[in-house]
Formats: C-alpha cells, structure tokens, sequence
C-alpha cells in the first residue's frame, strides 16, 4: 500500500488492529494531520484511543491499511516521534536533567556523557525546555521531589528534547487538578506553537480537547464518527472557555458521543 499523492504530514489511510482473542478495536481508520496541525481525538474508554496512537507511533504495526510520517512508512517505532504517556513514566533514580536527556542516549544520537558538537546542541534544547517549563531551578532534583504537575512538564520536555516530527500525547493531564491542568494546556500550547509542533493529543475530556485542538475527532468501537473543525482564534487564551462559541462545541462534541453510546 502507498500514500496517496496529496499525502499530509501524518497519514493513516485504512488502518485496522485487532488484539488476539478479541473484536477489532481499531476499524478502517483513516486520518490525517498537516505539519504543525493540532488534533484531538476523544471518546469513552476502550474506544481504541491509545491503540490508535500507538499505531501511529509505530509501536503496534496494523492488521491492514497503513502509516506514514512525512512520506515514509511507519513499520517500526519511529524515531521521529516523541510519545507522552498516561503517566509521566520518569525514571527515580535520574535527576531531572537526566530525564530530559535520556532519549538522547538511548537512542544512540551521542554516547557517554553527551560530549561534542551534537551532545551540545541536545543539552541546549534540554536547557531550553526545562526554562520553558519553569523547571530550570529543579534540574538537579529527582522526580520524588516534584509535584504530578512538574512531573507531567518533566515528560513532556523530555518528548521535545530531540525535536521529534509528531508528538503524540495519551492524556498526559489526566491525573492532574483542574487548575494545574489549564496551567499545563496553555504551557504545551505555547510550547508547541514555539515549535511548530505537530501533535496528536487523546484525551478523555471534551473541554480540554476544544481548548488545544484545530480539529477533535470522536471514535467509537474503533471508528471515527466525526470530525469536528475547532474554528477558535489562535492563539488560545483562558477567556475563550467562556465564550458561546466554545461552549456550542463542547455541546455538539458531547452529543457526538452520546449517539454512539450503548
């Protein structure tokens, strides 16, 4: 199979995954980001949410149909994606610079302690997010001396830290209190702005998804049902929550999903 000639920047054309054992849980799927797009994807649990990522990341490989990142097919873990998980999956005994660093070593860009021109470079880009972050000061600590909510930015700098083409996120902020979580949501989007970040972003939460996407689309049973344009000004501000216009399309998301429900 090969991407059509129009092809976008992240490119599921008919991808389908089944678990051993059980239904399809990803059904036919197609979907496609341009470069720097925003896309949510929301919808109840065991939808096929995280199985979609993971397929776009190149961590399951799909029964049928295809992925391609800018062009090349995704038949490995892609080195050119960062993933953000659940949880913030640090590692205890690495200091939060380490962290950071760490998809620098394993994946072989420099060796030993970062030395030379390119350890240079990725130690300025770690630099350059822990500051962005408003961790600078903690980059000597240890995950068990932040916060979840420093933790969460810890993960998500180290994503960043090797400028990956997609970053795709599995609702990083979902353990996380209301007000941190907007404090993370307009970090990540000035962040990803900055960046011209291409994300992908699953979440749960219809609210969040309106605020950060340019487009959600809802999946159900592994299908996508719909596929909604966020036509809100850019960039975001906290203000735009309260607007009619942001509030019309949490309503229209929330019965998009309400069709499909049981």
């Amino acid at each position: 199979m090969t991407p059509a000639l129009d092809s976008p920047f992240l490119n599921l054309q008919g991808v389908s995954y089944t678990y051993p054992g059980w239904p399809p849980v990803v059904q036919g799927v197609d979907w496609r980001l341009a470069r720097g797009a925003f896309h949510c994807l929301v919808g109840r649990s065991g939808c096929g949410k995280t199985t979609l990522l993971k397929l776009a990341a190149g961590l399951l490989q799909p029964d049928s149909g295809g992925v391609w990142l800018d062009g090349q097919a995704v038949t490995q873990p892609s080195p050119m994606a960062g993933f953000v998980f659940q949880s913030p999956t640090l590692l205890d005994w690495l200091t939060i610079w380490d962290n950071v660093l760490l998809p620098a070593q394993l994946r072989g860009k420099v060796s030993g302690k970062l030395s030379g021109l390119v350890g240079q470079k990725v130690r300025d880009k770690a630099a350059t997010l822990l500051d962005a972050m408003g961790l600078s000061a903690y980059a000597q600590q240890y995950p068990y001396q932040l916060s979840g909510g420093q933790q969460s930015r810890v993960a998500i700098a180290r994503a960043l830290v090797l400028d990956p083409a997609v970053l795709l996120m599995d609702e990083p902020f979902a353990a996380l209190d209301a007000i941190t979580r907007e404090e993370l949501q307009m970090e990540l989007l000035n962040l990803c702005r900055s960046q011209n970040s291409t994300v992908m972003f699953v979440t749960h939460d219809i609210t969040e998804a309106v605020f950060l996407a340019d487009r959600v689309v809802v999946m159900d049973r592994g299908v996508m049902t719909r596929d909604v344009a966020i036509d809100l000004p850019r960039p975001r501000t906290g203000a735009v929550r309260y607007s009619v216009e942001f509030n019309q399309l949490c309503a229209h998301l929330r019965a998009a999903m309400d069709v499909g429900a049981p």
